[in-house]
């Protein structure tokens, strides 16, 4: 099994979308990276998973919903899938 994962930021209120077959690890990773760009801006939580039987379907998804991060088609999924409001 595949995840498509979308997680939020506590602190600027940014998310990220990603592609991993372990979530708890990838959200793990993301909280605790030593890269100044991430860790500076304090701690992620998950906000939306979808469940793929493999790595190429997710990755196609990841791409689909990466071209519309920030537009009204991220914001209606967020909202009916993941109950996030602007």
């Amino acid at each position: 099994m595949c995840y498509l994962y979308i997680i939020r930021n506590d602190t600027n209120k940014r998310f990220h979308i990603g592609v991993t077959k372990n979530i708890d690890k990838r959200v793990d990773e993301h909280n605790n990276s030593r890269r100044v760009s991430i860790t500076h801006f304090g701690r992620y939580h998950l906000v939306y998973k979808e469940k793929y039987s493999s790595f190429k379907e997710a990755r196609k998804r990841e791409q689909q919903v990466k071209s519309y991060k920030g537009g009204n088609a991220f914001k209606k999924l967020l909202r009916e899938k993941a109950n996030i409001t602007w």
